[in-house]
């Protein structure tokens, strides 16, 4: 049965904000939480009471005694749903289905063609997310579902607007469609977003500023700054491919060269590149297999990409002055010569308060980090304040409804 974290009448202030203290995993007394938040004791009482109430807590135990009846400890219980998370790229799927803390329980992963178009797409996901949810859920309910897409997204609505690698789904409505399935919140960002939020949980989670480059067959970048995701006014913040390239030092492109970034840089621009110097290479995949198999004119080329990406973060490093860079994607985990072209320029051009303390790494988080993110994406949404106030008095109502006259 679907349970879905949604108003149905005006909550009581403040229980959700009683419930981002917990969300840490820390089990804590009602003393503890008064003490935190300046509330009377009994009013923290009646706000954890109806957190439990809701599944959104459990007891944890009991605290040392000071005298007396020791005192009941409480903790987030992230058991209270699930998630469903989906990663979907040019050539690959995946779904996953996830706790509130993100742990991902159970995932498949298969081979699409993005081109194939959204219906086609979302039935045969929406069929494994299905299998997945009836093999884990376990009587859990599902609270929400977060896609990532690769290409631009309009993340207030959920629809990918003008992606150049994904025909027919322009402007599609995609959580209306997915809505006909599982009627929960659902959220569409672009897979860089969700590749930021996955890194910096498995990797960096007291890193509050980072910024994550992919370069695969396009480029992007997820910018976290001060702890938050940084989407922009219409959802096209970090779209760093359509950048124009400033021209180094020693360059040897012609001055009227106007290429962005990702026609310069990205695995399809390489692919083209190295095919037209006599190379037998038709895809970014094709690209990285030659760097790994020590090919002197891909490695090159993609030193020269590092340089080339290296010169546009320069000025991101200047702007938003990050702790961590993380370079993911396809080209960057063919080897380290993407990285060491990267580090090159960004140390030398960026200026040195900002590179002080700046690190600039490939990505550790491995093959599940976007549905990692997608799920993260849904807990923050679900489990916001304003969320939790509404699920509290959703649940308070109907507890109401069936009590006993």
């Amino acid at each position: 049965m679907v349970d879905v974290l949604r108003p149905v009448t005006v909550p009581s202030p403040g229980t959700g904000e009683i419930f981002q203290i917990l969300r840490d995993g820390q089990a804590r007394t009602k003393a503890e939480l008064a003490a935190l938040t300046g509330l009377a004791r009994s009013t923290v009482a009646l706000r954890v009471d109806a957190l439990l109430a809701a599944g959104l807590l459990r007891p944890a135990g009991e605290a040392a005694s000071t005298g007396g009846r020791p005192p009941a400890r409480v903790a987030f219980n992230p058991r209270a749903g699930l998630s469903l998370a989906v990663d979907l790229g040019a050539t690959h799927a995946t779904v996953a289905v996830a706790d509130l803390s993100g742990v991902i329980l159970d995932a498949r992963t298969r081979t699409i063609d993005i081109g194939d178009g959204p219906e086609k797409l979302l039935d045969t996901i929406l069929a494994d997310g299905a299998a997945l949810l009836a093999a884990t859920a376990d009587g859990l309910p599902l609270v929400g579902v977060g896609i990532g897409v690769p290409g631009p997204v309009e993340h207030s609505t959920g629809r990918p607007t003008n992606p150049p690698i994904m025909p027919g789904w322009d402007r599609f409505d995609v959580p209306a469609y997915v809505q006909r399935t599982f009627d929960v919140p659902v959220l569409v960002d672009n897979d860089v977003n969700i590749l930021a939020l996955g890194e910096q949980a498995t990797s960096w989670p007291r890193v509050d500023d980072l910024i994550f480059v992919k370069v695969s067959t396009g480029i992007g970048a997820g910018i976290i700054a001060g702890g938050q995701l940084q989407r922009g006014a219409q959802g096209s913040a970090g779209d760093m491919g359509h950048v124009q390239v400033p021209r180094g030092a020693g360059s040897e492109r012609d001055p009227d060269d106007e290429r962005d970034l990702e026609a310069l840089a990205s695995g399809s621009a390489l692919a083209i590149a190295l095919r037209a110097a006599g190379h037998e290479v038709h895809s970014a995949s094709d690209v990285v297999d030659l760097v790994r198999g020590g090919n002197a004119a891909a490695i090159e080329a993609t030193r020269q990409a590092g340089r080339d990406v290296g010169e546009v973060l320069a000025t991101v490093v200047n702007l938003l002055n990050p702790s961590i860079i993380v370079l993911g994607g396809s080209i960057a985990r063919a080897g380290e010569h993407l990285l060491a072209g990267v580090r090159e320029v960004v140390y030398r051009r960026s200026i040195p308060l900002a590179t002080q303390h700046l690190a600039i790494v490939q990505s550790q988080a491995g093959d599940r980090a976007a549905v990692l993110g997608a799920a993260i994406m849904v807990a923050r949404e679900v489990l916001s304040p304003a969320s939790v106030d509404r699920y509290v008095a959703a649940k308070g109502s109907k507890s109401a409804d069936s009590a006993p006259i």
